[in-house]
């Protein structure tokens, strides 16, 4: 009978490695479509546009960076 390959060898590392670029690609979206929700929210709220969409955004795109930062030092890029 044929053994099953339970993640082992190179399989578990090209999926470590597909599982590290794919969170990589969800965080940097993610984080910054959060702070471009909150900011158009909050310009919404208090009449200030463009002034928080902006600022938020970028705290978003940084946030994501950041994320990317962490995931890429886990993973040992």
């Amino acid at each position: 009978m044929a053994e099953k390959n339970n993640g082992g060898g190179r399989g578990g590392g090209i999926l470590k490695g597909l599982a590290a670029l794919t969170a990589i690609g969800v965080t940097l979206v993610a984080s910054t479509f959060v702070g471009l929700f909150v900011g158009l929210y909050l310009d919404r709220v208090f009449s200030t546009k463009p002034w928080f969409t902006i600022i938020f955004l970028i705290l978003g795109i940084i946030a994501g960076f950041r994320n990317i930062y962490y995931i890429v030092k886990r993973y040992g890029f």
